[in-house]
């Protein structure tokens, strides 16, 4: 909090409303349920912080980690917490920076009631911190992306052949909070043609024998997320699959030997994309390269072109090239990585060479 107050007086902000979600939690440890109610944390230069909160919610903020080391102060059910926002943050005539997961309703209320202030994204101040993690947090990161790995080892040990996407991904997600997450976030499990759309819904198609199978999952550990694409053939894989998979491998490699402090995150993204244009793959390449991971399973920096801002030691993002042939099949490889102070480090350790499972 000390750090995201001297960036919004460097920044030349009046203050911050910080709205329920990551940003809270990385501040205060405060999970607060977003409500219709106003919660915030109002950080002003040169003053204290002070937890904003209904009522109701003043007992369960309390008993946070924020609790004796934040001011918490409560507003009343029937009243009306915009003015009493404008009280702690000294009506500003400054810019505010606001959450970016700001309900709404709540900012248009804070227009109202500083009506001479102008409203700008938080993420400004508050991103840049949480982009570089500290040891606590790559620890909690490590040990999510480990048990991701381990999900996927009982996953291919089964056998594939004739389930549902539905259900692999029912079995992934079990896989998930077996090997320790928290929770399951998302599991994505695309088969054949299905392959071919990143974000593919698991459905009722039933895998058969020489497809190639896109498993894209991962879920939270202490609050800090895994992210793990493997892409894996069932039976033997044909030779176009095994020539895709082999450039997206190489793809996948050639950006993580990109990776060092001081590189532009687009550079990544370049070496990436540079090796499958070059093998004339490039119109299906359709995403980024990457994207941040922490206390959100996408975060800043985003690893893509047009993205100039300087890689740092302690930045962790995805780097997951692929391709994607329509009514054929796709292929993803997906790596959490962190920089260090010398390159790289890969927080998954699954194999990345192209698997044949049953």
């Amino acid at each position: 909090m000390a750090r995201a107050a001297e960036r919004t007086a460097s920044a030349g902000l009046g203050g911050l409303v910080v709205s329920p979600g990551p940003d809270l939690v990385y501040l205060t440890g405060y999970e607060a349920p977003p409500l219709e109610r106003l919660t915030a944390l109002l950080i002003r230069p040169g003053t204290d912080p002070v937890l904003l909160v209904p009522e109701l919610e003043h007992p369960r903020a309390e008993a946070s980690p924020a609790g004796g080391r934040i001011h918490v102060e409560s507003w009343p059910d029937a009243g009306d917490p915009y003015p009493v926002v404008r009280e702690l943050l000294g009506g500003p005539d400054a810019p505010v920076g606001v959450s970016d997961r700001l309900w709404a309703s709540h900012l248009l209320g804070l227009q109202r009631e500083l009506s001479h202030a102008s409203f700008v994204p938080a993420s400004a101040v508050l991103a840049p911190l949480r982009m570089r993690k500290d040891d606590g947090e790559l620890g909690l990161l490590a040990g999510a992306a480990e048990a991701a790995d381990e999900a996927l080892r009982r996953l291919t040990s089964e056998v594939l052949e004739g389930r549902r996407e539905e259900d692999v991904a029912a079995a992934l997600a079990m896989h998930l909070t077996g090997a320790g997450h928290d929770t399951a976030a998302f599991t994505i499990v695309g088969s054949g043609p299905n392959g071919a759309s990143p974000h593919h819904h698991a459905g009722e198609r039933e895998i058969r024998d020489g497809d190639c199978v896109v498993l894209d999952f991962g879920g939270s550990l202490g609050g800090y997320f895994s992210d793990l694409t493997r892409t894996v053939a069932v039976g033997a894989p044909s030779d176009h699959i095994r020539e895709v998979h082999g450039i997206v491998h190489r793809a996948q490699a050639a950006a993580f030997q990109a990776v060092a402090p001081g590189v532009a995150a687009q550079e990544v993204d370049r070496a990436a994309r540079s090796v499958i244009e070059q093998a004339g793959y490039g119109p299906d390449f359709i995403h980024r390269t990457g994207h941040g991971i922490g206390l959100e399973e996408h975060e800043p920096p985003y690893i893509v072109e047009g993205n100039a801002t300087p890689l740092q030691v302690g930045n962790t993002f995805s780097i997951e090239p692929g391709i994607y042939l329509a009514g054929r099949f796709g292929v993803r490889i997906e790596d959490i990585v962190v920089v260090t102070e010398t390159g790289a480090r890969s927080l998954n350790q699954a194999p990345r060479e192209l698997v044949s499972v049953a």
